[in-house]
């Protein structure tokens, strides 16, 4: 021994207690982050997938609505609940549609 005392004060030890638990810290930040990229990429595939799907039936509610329309109505007959609906499926998809053109032209940009 070269006579210098080998023994570790206590600030010293609370200092390399303190950069150990630091990088322990920051080694599960690290995995936190890509926890959560994993999750919004999945959620974000989720919800491209959601809006394919509600583009294809708002096209379908809308050549239903079309196809109903061809029909002559009795002027004074009620509009049934189905002919309700499709007209409240057909604004919905032409709003759905012009919103998500508009929406992809901003991206576009």
């Amino acid at each position: 021994m070269s006579g210098k005392n080998t023994r570790m004060n206590p600030l010293e030890s609370r200092k390399q207690l303190l950069i150990a638990e630091s990088e322990l810290n920051r080694a599960q930040l690290v995995g936190d982050m890509a926890a959560l990229t994993a999750d919004v990429r999945t959620i974000t595939g989720r919800a491209k997938s959601f809006g394919s799907i509600a583009s294809s039936a708002a096209v379908l509610v809308a050549a239903l609505a079309a196809f109903k329309r061809g029909k002559p109505v009795d002027a004074d007959a009620k509009p049934s609940r189905l002919q309700t609906i499709l007209r409240g499926a057909g604004l919905i998809s032409t709003l759905w549609l012009a919103f998500r053109s508009k929406r992809r032209d901003r991206a576009g940009m």
